[in-house]
Order: structure tokens, then C-alpha cells, then sequence
């Protein structure tokens, strides 16, 4: 079977160090199996797909990691043979010092892949982005494309350079947190706006006029506009929907106790802090005898 295009990037994944202090390879694993489990049956190339990019990975990660993946795949039907033969074997190596806990859960190791697609530069982003499209079908996928009137308004935002519109409009459009929302717009080198203009279906010619209007960082690098054009063409659908899902799950794990929820929640708390202090002064001013008026007998 020929190889997936998608493999091309993979010979630089295996060889990826650790930059800027984000080591991207076991999350990557651990999600690429927990989305891989989702499903009870693969195709056969989904099937050649995980097994040959999880092979690459259980050589390049931690045996923290590998014993993750084991358990994950143990209680898996039909798990890929050559998969758990790797594993057993990495296994009954030597084992260095284990860390003394592990997340567990799978939303905590999407958290965390989220989290570091932001923090990563622009080539480790291109790495999980193209290595999702081997799974992102797999990923819960929303009921239909965004509607026309819908990438209208946003791209109306961004050409009025209206941020906060625009991060509304895409937080209700993708089932997102607001945070990440803006956290999408703010971001100087694009890929978190062409993830989600991906996953929305936008048209290219759309996608670029939004890039070079909302955000001034990415519009006014021509070069960088261009180079996230040609990256929008490359990038599967799949792969977009799959981030946006993470995204949705990491908002969900690390959702604050309370956040306002209209715009003046912050102005009616000032006003109800103020509030008993205000009615102690008219109480003070109801309880002191009043004067009696002149000429009164």
C-alpha cells in the first residue's frame, strides 16, 4: 500500500528535540491512541496509519508514556499486534526512575496538547496539525459547516477590525470558550485562526482577507500571510475539527469556578460591594432627629 502523504513530515517528528521547553511527542501518543480507541473498528488504512506513526513515537518517548499507552490499548479489542510487541518490548528493558504520577484522564492529556500547540512555535504546530489528520476522523465532528451568513459576519468583523465581535461570533460558531476565542485572534503567528477558519469551512479567499484585517501582527507580514495560505490548502478538515474538539475539552477540564457572565457582572458586583455601605449612611441619616423647622410652634 502506497504511503499516506501525510507520512512526510514524520521523518522530522521522530527526530524532534524538545523546544522552548515543549516536548510535544508522548502527549501527542497518548492522544493519538485515545482518539484511535474511540472507534471499535479502523479501516485498513487508519489501521496503517496509527501503527506506523505509533511506532515512531513509542521509540522517541518516555516509559512513563509507554505504560500509559499499554493500559489504554490493553482493554482495546483487536488492538494492533505489532503496537503492543513494541511495547512489551520497550517494557522488559531496564526501566529508569518512573515520574510518581500520571494524568490519567484522557481530556488532561488533550488539555495539555492544546496548551502546547499554543506555547509551540510555528513548525512544532505544523507537526500536530499534520500528524492529527491520521485520526481526525475519528474525533467528534459538529452536525454541519458553519452557514455562509455565519463567515460572512465574522469575515464583517475582521474587515471593520472588531476583535471582540469576531471572538464572539467564533466562540458560538465553534462551541469554544471565549478565552481560547481570543486567545485565537491574539495569536501573532495564525495557525490558531486557520485551524478554526478550516474547521468552518471557510473559503481561502475569505480566510486570507481575515487574516490581514483582524489580526495586525500576521497582516502586516506579507510573507507570513502567504505561507499560512498555503498551509490552509494543506491542512485537513479533519485535523482542524479534531484541535477544535480538543480545544472544547481542555476548556471544559479547566473551566474557572466562575466567570462573568454578562458584561457588567463586574460593574453589579462594584455596585453591590458598595451597597451596604450606602445603606448604612441613609440608615445613619433616616436615625438622627430632624430640625424642626423655624417658625414652628
Amino acid at each position: 500500500m502506497a504511503k499516506s502523504p501525510v507520512y512526510s513530515p514524520l521523518d522530522g517528528l521522530v527526530d524532534l528535540a524538545c523546544r522552548d521547553g515543549v516536548e510535544i511527542r508522548p502527549t501527542l501518543l497518548r492522544v493519538l491512541t485515545d482518539l484511535y480507541v474511540q472507534r471499535r473498528s479502523h479501516s485498513a488504512e487508519e489501521e496503517a496509519q496509527y501503527v506506523e506513526l505509533a511506532l515512531r513515537l513509542i521509540d522517541a518517548v518516555d516509559a512513563a508514556t509507554r505504560s500509559a499507552v499499554s493500559s489504554r490499548l490493553s482493554t482495546y479489542p483487536n488492538a494492533p499486534v505489532a503496537v503492543l510487541r513494541r511495547l512489551m518490548e520497550r517494557a522488559a528493558e531496564p526501566a529508569a526512575a518512573k515520574p510518581a504520577s500520571e494524568p490519567a484522564h484522557a481530556n488532561v492529556r488533550q488539555c495539555d496538547l492544546a496548551e502546547e500547540f499554543f506555547t509551540a512555535n510555528a513548525g512544532d504546530r505544523y507537526l500536530i496539525l499534520t500528524n492529527l489528520s491520521v485520526v481526525g476522523e475519528l474525533a467528534p465532528r459538529r452536525p454541519a459547516p458553519a452557514t455562509s451568513e455565519v463567515i460572512r459576519r465574522l469575515e464583517t468583523a475582521a474587515l471593520q477590525r472588531n476583535p471582540g465581535e469576531f471572538a464572539r461570533m467564533l466562540e458560538r460558531a465553534l462551541g469554544i470558550s471565549h478565552a481560547i476565542a481570543e486567545r485565537v485572534i491574539r495569536d501573532n503567528s495564525g495557525e490558531p485562526l486557520l485551524v478554526a477558519a478550516k474547521a468552518l469551512a471557510m473559503p481561502a479567499p475569505a480566510f486570507q482577507r481575515v487574516l490581514m484585517f483582524i489580526n495586525p501582527t500576521v497582516g502586516l507580514s506579507v510573507e507570513r500571510v502567504f505561507e499560512l495560505a498555503r498551509l490552509y490548502e494543506e491542512i485537513e478538515p479533519a485535523a482542524a475539527e479534531a484541535m477544535v474538539a480538543i480545544w472544547r475539552r481542555a476548556a471544559a477540564t479547566r473551566r474557572p469556578a466562575h466567570a462573568p457572565v454578562y458584561w457588567d457582572d463586574s460593574q453589579r458586583g462594584a455596585r453591590a460591594s458598595t451597597t451596604p455601605a450606602q445603606h448604612g449612611v441613609a440608615a445613619n441619616r433616616d436615625a438622627q432627629p430632624r430640625r424642626p423647622k423655624s417658625g414652628a410652634s
